[in-house]
């Protein structure tokens, strides 16, 4: 397949998946059923699923990464990436965490975006993957190494069940409290209804904290 067919056949893919489905105004969410046990006790877990993959998930990567930046010290966010079920996407997943195991996915999480995305660079194989991140000062070596490590390929079938266990259709998607999976029309929209989300598990979380004794 040429490169133009596959991004063709890529955002045919991406687009057939709505952004999210229709809500009510008053509808910013749909409860998870069962909740799931999030990874940070103590804390209100915002999680998004997302991957480089998808044009929808580059719009929105400058948007919810303002937004996470400006999170109460109560909230945690994670990010989990996803292959969706297509090999592209699983490669750019492996990806993701190898970067994290190198230590160099803060400097290259944007770059590696805007070079799928707007540079409309073929980043779907591991060859062509490592030869971008050497390119960007990653040593091949060690990446190589992670990228095929039991480690990595763990967390990508970690995230490929907490996919299936959120029920998540399509990216990006954001999930509150282990409960709470967000919804909107657009992806302001969506941000407010997490912030909603956010207050609503923390009002639970403090209607069922026990009382201290003898006060």
């Amino acid at each position: 397949m040429s490169t133009r067919a596959w991004f063709v056949a890529l955002a045919l893919f991406v687009l057939s998946v709505p952004l999210r489905a229709e809500v009510a105004a008053d509808q910013g969410y749909r409860l998870l059923d069962p909740p799931q046990h999030a990874d940070t006790p103590g804390k209100i877990e915002v999680i998004e699923f997302f991957s480089y993959g998808c044009p929808h998930c580059n719009e929105f990567y400058p948007l919810v990464t303002a937004w996470a930046a400006k999170l109460p010290k109560d909230v945690v966010f994670k990010r989990v990436a996803t292959g969706m079920g297509r090999t592209a996407w699983t490669n750019l997943a492996k990806t993701y965490y190898t970067l994290e195991t190198t230590g160099d996915l803060a400097r290259l999480d944007g770059p590696l975006f805007h070079a799928i995305h707007e540079e409309h660079l073929p980043l779907f194989d591991e060859k062509s993957i490592t030869e971008w991140v050497g390119k960007h000062g990653v040593d091949t070596a060690k990446f190589t190494t992670a990228f095929e490590s039991f480690g990595v390929n763990t967390r990508v079938s970690q995230a490929e069940r907490l996919l299936e266990n959120y029920k998540v259709e399509g990216v990006p998607t954001l999930a509150v409290g282990g409960k709470y999976v967000v919804l909107g029309n657009s992806f302001e929209q969506i941000l407010s209804n997490a912030d909603a989300a956010v207050a609503k598990a923390r009002s639970e979380r403090a209607v069922s904290a026990p009382t201290a004794s003898g006060k």
